[in-house]
């Protein structure tokens, strides 16, 4: 086969596909698959100008809008496009998991562990002039990094950020009904209320700031499991808030009517199903392989952190709303097998068909109405996606 890699695949890993029914061609043929950019919409006019810089032919993903495929050996970091916000670069895998929670102007979206951040991006860009997103992710430096690009891309003034466990988040979207007082009367009542955001502040500012947040840690149960918001644009709903409107906390029956409308839980996984990946363990060292994807120990406890993260955003999901469920992992038990314990113990979740998935190339998972993306079958990353809603009951 023309392109085809001699990865040198150790006898474990080749066990270990055999065990998920994975073919072991998935990551030796991988210079046939491409790279793929989403175009921020408003740049459609710069397209001939963006193939001329990078010097290849752009093909758009007919069963994707805004994306664009490209020979895997082209690099964008460098490209005009890239650093004037024009072009970022996401998998398709991850545009179709987007894509998946059709979200309508005036949404209120939760990505649930929002780092690296493209996805997040696409959901702004899909938001256009309503709605929120609220992107959560443990650790710091990467949700910063999500800012960074968010603010790269223009695309932060619906979206603010927190640095939180997905698994306990339990903040609701600001709505409407928490802005019956204007800004300007609610700056004037109350000094812990949210200004416009800057990265930059006068000394005093950042050291009251410091003060304010070591009160509100000792006023919360403990430090750790308060959310930590390190972003939040003109128009997230954040400011003109105090502080304990921000963090209030909803019963249940409220959350139902007021919670997100749509959530994404992209979870941590063994990201097996990403080739680049695999191929990294060449450099590092299979006994590497070993401890991060084959070790039974670690898995078990990923499958454990997975169904918590998919139970906590559906518990944050309102009555109607939809849910998408992904990892980059190809195996049984991240995906099929944590789908199944999660719909025995949440009698409300309802797996739900992916509207125009019928058009996407990918096959159907072990159980119906789930999908799996892989570089053989999809000419993308691997991946595997699928949708829940919320019943009343």
């Amino acid at each position: 086969m023309e392109g085809v890699s001699k990865l040198p695949l150790p006898e474990a890993f080749l066990d270990f596909l055999q065990q998920n029914g994975l073919d072991p061609a998935i990551y030796t043929a991988t210079d046939s698959v491409p790279r793929y950019i989403r175009l921020k919409p408003g740049s459609e006019n710069d397209l001939e100008e963006i193939e001329a810089e990078m010097q290849c032919k752009l093909e758009r993903v007919g069963w994707l809008p805004g994306f664009y495929a490209f020979p895997p050996q082209i690099q964008i970091a460098n490209s005009n496009a890239y650093r004037e916000g024009k072009i970022y670069g996401i998998d398709a895998a991850s545009g179709a998991a987007v894509m998946a929670l059709n979200i309508l102007p005036g949404d209120h979206v939760l990505d649930l562990c929002a780092a690296p951040g493209a996805k997040l991006c696409m959901i702004s860009d899909l938001l256009g002039d309503s709605g929120s997103v609220t992107g959560v992710d443990i650790a710091r430096h990467r949700l910063a990094a999500c800012r960074t690009m968010l603010q790269k891309y223009v695309l932060g003034n619906r979206c603010r950020l927190f640095v939180a466990d997905g698994t306990s988040f339990s903040l609701v979207p600001v709505r409407e009904c928490l802005h019956s007082k204007s800004y300007e009367s609610a700056c004037k009542e109350k000094d812990d209320t949210f200004r416009e955001w800057t990265s930059r502040r006068l000394w005093k500012e950042r050291k009251r700031a410091a003060k304010a947040r070591e009160l509100s840690a000792r006023a919360l149960t403990a430090e750790s499991d308060c959310p930590e918001i390190i972003f939040y644009g003109q128009d997230s709903g954040v400011v003109g808030l105090t502080k304990s409107e921000l963090y209030q906390i909803m019963c249940n029956n409220e959350v139902l009517s007021c919670g997100y409308d749509k959530v994404l839980v992209d979870a941590e996984c063994t990201h097996d199903g990403s080739v680049k990946h695999i191929q990294k363990f060449e450099q590092w060292g299979w006994e590497t392989l070993q401890q991060r994807v084959l070790n039974a120990d670690r898995t078990d406890s990923l499958t454990t952190l997975q169904l918590k993260l998919l139970t906590n955003g559906f518990k944050l999901l309102r009555v109607g709303g939809l849910l998408v469920y992904s990892t980059c992992s190809l195996t049984v038990s991240q995906n099929e097998d944590v789908v199944e314990k999660f719909l025995k113990e949440n009698p409300s979740a309802e797996l739900q068909e992916i509207d125009g998935a019928r058009d996407w190339p990918c096959k159907s998972g072990r159980i119906p109405k789930t999908l799996r993306f892989d570089p053989m079958t999809s000419q993308t990353s691997g991946l595997f996606v699928v949708r829940f809603t919320k019943s009343a009951t």
